[in-house]
């Protein structure tokens, strides 16, 4: 779901470019990669690079084609009263990982998502030693549900996704990626579904939207390059 709008903008350029039209659906990962592996036709799956390499692992993806797309960084956001559109600021929320450990302390709820960035928050909480602390604090987004919504709608007062998905978004102010020591990143890379019925096609527009041509429609989203 992170990756819809900029797949949606990389679609069109690449058949701008004269490449064939792909028929998009943007679906939360664990559902991709479940109905993948249950072997589902699709020409390409575009998916957080670690559920990939399990796909790839069971055959249902060509191994030799993952190809990295996109970074998406981790941010943090607070509610705001604002009809605004939340904007990216400059810098990292915290200054370090301390300012991360003292903010999930003093939050009532935190939101996080369903996908690997929330998997990767729920990780560092039990590595700080703060998962008896937080722990029934957190609020998981039900899956399709940004963390944004948690935010707007008073579900939660601190939340952690990735910025592709804050930015844009009303009632929710972001305070900043995570700082370097403490960061939340993620790879999105694709493949060539091995139930491709048009394997050369697929590869093109995959190396396409690799490519150096397509840099500024990622940045314009938030995203960097991996």
């Amino acid at each position: 779901m992170a990756t819809r709008a900029v797949l949606a903008d990389l679609n069109a350029a690449a058949v701008a470019a004269g490449l064939p039209h792909t028929e998009l659906e943007s679906v939360g990962g664990v559902d991709a990669a479940r109905r993948v592996a249950a072997g589902e036709q699709f020409d390409l799956v575009l998916l957080a690079e670690g559920a990939l390499d399990r796909l790839a692992a069971e055959g249902h993806v060509d191994a030799a084609s993952v190809t990295p797309l996109v970074l998406s960084q981790v941010a943090v956001a607070v509610p705001s009263h604002s009809e605004e559109p939340a904007s990216r600021p400059d810098g990292p929320a915290f200054a370090d990982a301390r300012g991360a450990r003292e903010a999930l302390l003093a939050a009532e709820r935190v939101g996080y998502s369903t996908g690997p960035s929330g998997t990767a928050l729920v990780e560092a909480i039990e590595e700080w030693g703060l998962a008896g602390d937080v722990g029934d604090r957190l609020v998981q987004a039900r899956p399709g549900v940004p963390v944004a919504r948690l935010l707007a709608t008073g579900e939660a007062d601190l939340g952690f996704q990735q910025l592709s998905e804050l930015v844009g978004q009303t009632g929710v102010r972001i305070l900043g990626v995570l700082p370097p020591d403490c960061a939340i990143d993620t790879v999105f890379a694709g493949a060539v579904a091995t139930t491709s019925a048009e394997p050369a096609a697929a590869r093109d527009v995959l190396a396409f939207l690799a490519s150096d041509a397509v840099a500024a429609i990622k940045t314009a989203h938030s995203f960097g390059t991996p």
